[in-house]
């Protein structure tokens, strides 16, 4: 049975961040996270026939749940070659981008990919299994210092150089291949209260340097600046800090790395205004509903004329 977006991944904000792309039927938009298709139904849903829909994901997984609609384009492939793949289908401009962050319910939830400590399994992490160094092999090669400063940057966690270095003797007895290798060798690290929470800021940060996740946003971002037309619109919905961190800076100065730009009367230069000005977050309703919600942020910005 072909899995469906209630069983690969439960959509979240679906309606406000749909919303926040103010379809317009003949449209052209991206959905850069496809995943079950959730979000990318209920654009479907809103578009005339003269629309069009590109869903673009690196997972093979995926595949199982493109959408058989003659407007829909299902585009295999990491949303940092976003403004690649749109020339390779003639198309300059697009009229909205939404992005669900992060990892999926289907990636947390299937044992083999490594994702969870809920699960024994090989640590691989890959998003897209067919390139790059697994998250087994990263900590097997990656020296201490290095590894203390991914730790650090992508899990926040204080006490990164002792992970670090708990891991490199670790693996200096035996390499470390599975899920429960790495939390053998890091768990006395961990208070008893804060254990589950920092474990998964630990897997969030290995997760991260395995994908390049932040330099493919950075990528996509960068992108949408040439790729939506004025009044088009861009909503993302993000999950821990560093995404929403980088989002919002892109949303305020119109690049990534922050460097608000002046006229010569010192006005600010703006490629975006935000159309929520207060960050959009799951109601109770739904956070009961899918748990994973609860850390979501939804912001929605509008493409201003240059």
């Amino acid at each position: 049975m072909a899995t469906t977006e209630e069983t690969y991944h439960v959509p979240v904000l679906l309606k406000e961040s749909v919303d926040g792309l103010d379809i317009q039927p003949s449209g052209v938009y991206v959905d850069v996270t496809f995943g079950g298709g959730g979000h990318s139904r209920e654009i479907l849903s809103r578009l005339g026939p003269e629309g069009r829909l590109f869903g673009f994901d690196q997972d093979a997984d995926a595949e199982a749940n493109i959408i058989g609609d003659p407007r829909f384009t299902f585009v295999r492939s990491n949303f940092k070659f976003l403004k690649n793949w749109m020339r390779y289908y003639g198309v300059e401009h697009i009229d909205g981008l939404i992005a669900d962050l992060g990892v999926s319910s289907h990636h947390f939830d299937d044992a083999e990919r490594g994702f969870s400590f809920r699960f024994d399994a090989p640590l691989d992490m890959r998003m897209n299994k067919r390139e790059g160094i697994t998250a087994a092999e990263l900590l097997n090669t990656l020296p201490e210092p290095p590894m203390a400063n991914m730790f650090y940057l992508y899990g926040e966690l204080r006490n990164s150089r002792r992970i670090a270095a708990a891991i490199v003797k670790a693996r200096a007895e035996k390499p470390i291949r599975t899920t429960q290798d790495l939390i053998d060798a890091t768990a006395p690290l961990f208070k008893r209260e804060r254990e589950k929470k920092d474990m998964a800021k630990m897997f969030q940060a290995l997760r991260i340097e395995v994908n390049n996740e932040l330099a493919a946003l950075s990528s996509m971002l960068d992108a949408t600046v040439d790729m939506l037309r004025p009044g088009g619109r861009l909503s993302v919905i993000t999950y821990h800090s560093l995404e929403d961190r980088l989002v919002k800076c892109f949303i305020r100065s119109g690049n990534t790395g922050g460097e608000v730009e002046k006229d010569f009367y010192g006005r600010t230069q703006t490629r975006f205004k935000a159309v929520n000005n207060k960050v959009i977050t799951p109601d109770a309703e739904e956070i009961g509903a899918n748990p994973r919600s609860r850390s979501a942020k939804l912001r929605i910005a509008e493409r201003t004329e240059d």
